[in-house]
C-alpha cells in the first residue's frame, strides 16, 4: 500500500477511489504544474514563466501541498542566491496517460484557434507527449523540436522508444530528425487544420510524422506531406 498523504482542508469526504485522487489532483493548477514538470525539474520562477496568471502565492501553496502529498521533490542547492528544485515522483509520473486522456479530450471537445485572452506556449503541448503520444512499437529515435521567437528558440527533444515518449526541455546531441518553425507556423500545425507548410524538417520524416501526429491527434497522414524540407 502506498504512502496515503494526510487530508486536505477541504476533501470529497468521500470513500472512493476518484474522490481520493481528486482529493490531490482537483485543485486548479494542480495537473498542469504536473504537466510543466513532466520535462525535468524546475526551479519556482520556471514554473512562474510557464504558467502565467497563478500568483505567487497560490504557486508556492500548491507546490508545499503536492510535496506534502507525495507528488513531488523539492532540492535545495547551496548557491547563491539560494536555487531550489521542484521534480515530479513516479506517483506523479503516472498521472501523465491521465494527462493525455484529458488532453484528447480536449481536442475533441474544445479545441479551436487560440483566443484572444490565451497565453500562448507551444513548449505546454510538447510537454503532454509522454502522456498524450502513442507510438508503435517499433518507432526508435530522437527528435528535436524548435519554437523561433527571434533571437531565442525553445527546444525540446523527444525520444521514442518501446512504445513510449520521452520528453526533454535541451537541444539533442545527435537527433534523427529535427523541426522547426516560429511561433505562428507550430500554431498553425496544432490548430484544427493541422497546416504544417510553414514547419521546416530535416532527417526522418516517418519519425517525426509519427510523433507530431501523436501529438495534434491529426489523422493518418494528414498535414504529414505539407511539411517542407528544410
Amino acid at each position: 500500500m502506498p504512502h496515503v498523504p494526510p487530508p486536505k482542508r477541504h476533501p470529497y469526504d468521500q470513500w472512493s477511489p476518484d474522490a481520493r485522487a481528486l482529493d490531490l489532483v482537483g485543485d486548479k493548477w494542480t495537473l498542469l504544474i504536473v504537466r510543466d514538470l513532466a520535462a525535468g525539474p524546475r526551479r519556482f520562477v520556471e514554473l512562474q514563466r510557464v504558467l502565467p496568471g497563478i500568483s505567487t502565492e497560490q504557486l508556492r501553496s500548491r507546490l508545499n501541498r503536492m510535496v506534502a502529498d507525495g507528488m513531488l521533490t523539492r532540492q535545495r542547492y547551496r548557491e547563491v542566491p539560494p536555487r531550489v528544485d521542484y521534480e515530479l515522483t513516479e506517483r506523479a509520473r503516472e498521472l501523465m496517460p491521465i494527462l493525455g486522456e484529458l488532453a484528447r479530450w480536449g481536442y475533441a471537445w474544445a479545441w479551436g484557434t487560440p483566443r484572444q485572452s490565451e497565453a500562448i506556449d507551444i513548449g505546454a503541448i510538447f510537454r503532454l507527449s509522454p502522456g498524450l503520444v502513442r507510438p508503435s512499437p517499433a518507432l526508435h529515435g530522437t527528435v528535436e523540436l524548435t519554437v523561433e521567437n527571434g533571437d531565442e528558440s525553445i527546444v525540446y527533444r523527444l525520444t521514442a522508444a518501446n512504445g513510449r515518449v520521452v520528453v526533454e526541455e535541451q537541444a539533442a546531441d545527435h537527433a534523427d530528425a529535427r523541426v522547426s518553425g516560429t511561433t505562428r507556423a507550430w500554431i498553425q500545425a496544432f490548430s484544427p487544420e493541422g497546416d504544417r507548410s510553414e514547419l521546416k524538417m530535416t532527417g526522418s520524416h516517418k519519425l517525426a510524422g509519427e510523433l507530431l501526429d501523436g501529438l495534434a491527434l491529426a489523422a493518418p497522414g494528414a498535414a504529414g506531406a505539407a511539411t517542407r524540407a528544410a
